[in-house]
Parts: C-alpha cells; structure tokens; sequence
C-alpha cells in the first residue's frame, strides 16, 4: 500500500463496516517499538516522522469527529486540526467528565468548535456555563459502573449530532477503553524505530485479544504504519 491510497483504503473500509446507530471508529496512535507512547502519564512525547504525521492529518480530514480524553487537553494543549494536508478540520469530541477544559485552551481557537462531553451533573454547573459562551458544545452522558462517561452511550448520541465517523487519538486511557469495549471498527497505528521505556498504550492486560484483519503495511519515511480493521 502507498501513501496515496489510504483515503481508498478508508473508502472501502468505510463502505464495509459503516453503520446504522454508532458512528465508525478509527483509532489511531503512534507507539515506540516498546509500544510506549509517552515518557509517563502527564508529559508529552513527539514519537511520528515528519511523514505518518502527513497521514495522520490526512486520516483527520477524513473523518467528522477527532475525539480525545481530557488529559490530552491538559497536557499537549492541542489544535486538533488539520494542517499538513488539504482538507476539513473535524470536530474535537473531549471526554471530560468534570470539564475541567480550560476556556482558554487552543481547541476553542478551531473553526469547529468542541464537544465536550460530561457527566450529566456538570452539564448545568458555572463551568458549563463559562464554556458554553466560549463555544463549547455540552454533551451530558450517562455514567458507567465506574462513574466514567459511558462510551456506549456516547457513541449513539454523536450519531445525533450529525457525526458518522470518529477518529480516536488517545491518550492511553482512551485508547485503553475504546479497546476493552470493543468500540474499534479499524486501527491506523504507527511504529517509530526507538525505544522509550515509557507509558504504554495499553496499560492493564485485556480481557480478550484484539486481532486485526485484512491488515495493510506502510512505509512511511522513517515510520512504519499498520492498517486493519478488527474482529469484534
């Protein structure tokens, strides 16, 4: 597979695995050779060459939603953009249970202003009222057995914000979640040549295994990148 034919690549997979109720689910990362994706928990690490980075930004213009955990906010202050390539910005999609976003934060600087999605208590709170002025989209969920936002029920309700496709990018408790429940219809995942010795993509063992199919391989300048769709 060459670079150029990912966006065939999503087309097909898109028209393959689309569904009714939820939107599609990429997830995509870069990993170490270790399978690190940080240094630890809290500290940002550049890991992608200057040309996965190009297929990421193209995997962004691709879909309607980006959707990251609030410590992704937190800690890189990100655009969530697209940048290195033509093409639309998705919509940022930020799981913050308490909104803890900043409303001073760069995502409130995007075309595409943000979905934050919270609790259902926090939905009416004075820091949802501070982000809402500053654009914010305020997406009350329901609550999991363990008091996080539920990503079964969050998925159906982007559905009805007009948002058929949804591209995961981290961090690892997101990316550990998505997984864990199965939620993943394909994987854009990056290998960079060095190891890290740091936090790990996936932190706890799984409860079953994940494997990938129809997988493709692709270089990437000095990256390797896999696509695939997964078994669930």
């Amino acid at each position: 597979m060459t670079a150029s034919s990912l966006v065939d690549w999503l087309s097909e997979t898109g028209m393959r695995l689309g569904r009714d109720r939820n939107p599609l689910v990429t997830l995509s990362y870069a990993q170490s050779l270790d399978g690190s994706i940080a240094l630890r928990r809290g500290e940002p690490l550049a890991l992608s060459g200057t040309e996965s980075m190009r297929l990421t930004h193209q995997l962004r213009a691709a879909h309607d939603a980006i959707l990251v955990g609030i410590g992704t906010i937190e800690t890189d202050n990100p655009q969530l953009t697209v940048r290195l390539v033509e093409g639309p910005s998705p919509t940022p999609v930020i799981l913050d249970s308490h909104l803890k976003t900043s409303p001073q934060a760069r995502i409130f600087q995007n075309t595409k202003k943000p979905i934050l999605a919270c609790l259902e208590e926090e939905a009416h709170s004075e820091k949802a009222d501070a982000l809402a002025r500053v654009g914010a989209t305020l997406l009350p969920v329901e609550p999991d057995i363990a008091g996080n936002i539920s990503l079964q029920h969050l998925l159906p309700a982007l559905t009805h914000h007009g948002i058929s496709s949804v591209m995961v990018e981290g961090g690892a408790r997101v990316i550990g979640a998505f997984l864990n429940q199965k939620l993943v219809d394909r994987v854009m995942l990056t290998i960079v040549p060095f190891f890290v010795g740091g936090l790990k993509a996936i932190e706890t063992p799984m409860s079953d295994s994940l494997e990938l199919r129809n997988s493709s391989y692709l270089s990437a300048g000095r990256d390797v990148v896999i696509l695939g769709e997964t078994d669930r």
